[in-house]
């Protein structure tokens, strides 16, 4: 893996961190990694010697200071490089008071260890070549994984799906891209090495593939994230009510008296393993006073930043005219309207039959929990579109995408000029291709660019 080093000494320290969350618990896990993690732990240890023991074997003994036992213990080892860091690693279970975690590690530190910093261990997991530079931002991305389906997408680019669908790519680009340098040591002999049909027809492929990975973003940061999911309509069309009934609890106000909610009200729902962050906004209409106007203003802002807009009506009180006015008045570039007509068990067979039937469409009635259930299943089937199988790359973090978006860049003007600039002109655009999908894998890094993906890890990780 050709990144730059931080510095000739950075992994030859040994650090130490605490491993568990911060608090008191049953146990806290101390990990130590380094070239002294096993010497330094046999310092403060009394059992076997640990310095004699196979790699990834328990052992029970005491932490000692001196004279002074500090705590009962269980210690792991990982000896290199059969190690998430491919370095000597302890990780050290003892009881889960912050007096001993904290005594513990003050004491390693004491006999020649250094408190790691955030993201460590799994920088040098990936300046070791044990991961790449993706698979350890989705390190992060597990952690904070909330979802079946963020954990499953984190899963499979922390398994390498990612890096080795880019990796393929940019190894059939080197090769053009050596033959292209080559061209130019012989330039003087006009001769061509890189078949331009060939080079043209890969370009092609490449493209089409980066451009589906910018694409798979939406989706991708959907699911990592969450879908901003608005519920907005007419004040007293029943918006509380429906999201009462789709948490299956009564968290919002709901009262008969027109504009009730004033502000917005933030809630997570899982669907499918999809997490929506449900808005109940206020309700739609010529405000009657300036707290309500401003409840209006929040909810068309609202609306504007959302993916999802489902618009709630009551199916017996709005007109025609009035209902198509709200729908086009409410319609965004990039925001899905979800229609909902609420409080059918008011109405009547025919009054039900006039209603729109659309595929945006659904009947429904909150307070009775009426066909709740088939709007979740639309509003999941409305904001994933049939896109996630499982077995699709998906790109969900920002640096990627726009790496991918330069890649494509690059690739464009590839194609452009391959029939008609020289070599060399070829060989800097082909180069910039390779350089920013170097840049998502970590084959081509920086320091500033490691200091600011590793410092948003946790402590410990």
């Amino acid at each position: 893996m050709n990144h730059e080093p931080l510095s000739m000494n950075y992994t030859e320290e040994t650090i130490v961190a605490l491993a568990t969350p911060n608090g008191a618990g049953a146990i806290g896990v101390i990990r130590l990694s380094g070239p002294e993690a096993i010497t330094i732990a046999q310092k403060v240890w009394k059992g076997k010697d640990l310095t004699k023991q196979a790699s990834h074997t328990l052992h029970f003994g005491r932490i000692v200071d001196g004279g002074l036992e500090l705590d009962e213990v269980v210690a792991s080892l990982f000896v290199a490089p059969r190690s998430y860091t491919r370095e000597d690693v302890v990780e050290i279970s003892c009881h889960g008071s912050n007096y001993i975690i904290e005594s513990i590690i003050k004491l390693l530190i004491k006999n020649g260890a250094r408190a790691a910093k955030a993201g460590e261990f799994t920088l040098r997991a990936f300046l070791n070549g044990q991961l790449d530079l993706s698979q350890a931002e989705a390190v992060a991305d597990l952690i904070a994984s909330n979802s079946k389906a963020s954990q499953q997408v984190a899963l499979q680019q922390l398994r390498g799906g990612f890096s080795n669908q880019l990796q393929q790519l940019r190894d059939q680009l080197v090769q053009f891209a050596s033959l292209i340098e080559l061209e130019l040591d012989f330039a003087e002999e006009d001769v061509e090495f890189a078949n331009r049909d060939q080079l043209k027809k890969l370009t092609h492929e490449i493209t089409r593939v980066i451009g589906s990975l910018i694409q798979s973003f939406e989706l991708g940061n959907a699911i990592k994230n969450g879908v901003n999911t608005v519920i907005a309509g007419r004040p007293n069309a029943g918006k509380s009510t429906l999201l009462n009934a789709l948490l299956n609890e009564e968290r919002a106000i709901v009262s008969h008296i027109p504009g009730t909610t004033r502000d917005t009200i933030e809630e997570v729902l899982n669907i499918q393993g999809i997490n929506f962050r449900l808005i109940d906004t206020a309700g739609i209409r010529e405000a009657t006073d300036t707290i309500e106007q401003i409840g209006v203003q929040r909810t068309m802002e609202k609306i504007s930043q959302s993916a999802l807009l489902i618009y709630v009506y009551d199916a017996g009180e709005i007109s025609l005219a009035d209902l198509n006015s709200d729908i086009e008045s409410l319609q965004k570039p990039g925001v899905t309207m979800l229609i909902v007509a609420n409080k059918a068990d008011l109405l009547n067979a025919e009054q039900i039959s006039a209603l729109p039937h659309t595929e945006k469409a659904i009947i429904i009635s909150a307070k009775e929990k009426q066909h709740i259930d088939e709007l979740k299943s639309k509003i999941y089937s409305t904001a994933i579109k049939d896109q996630l199988t499982g077995h699709e790359t998906l790109v969900t973090n920002i640096r990627h995408l726009e790496a991918l978006q330069k890649t494509e860049e690059a690739l464009i003007r590839v194609l452009a000029g391959i029939d008609t600039v020289t070599s060399d002109f070829l060989s800097m655009d082909i180069k910039q291709a390779l350089h920013y999908l170097g840049e998502i894998t970590g084959a081509v890094t920086t320091d500033d660019l490691l200091e600011n993906i590793f410092s948003k890890f946790c402590i410990g990780k």
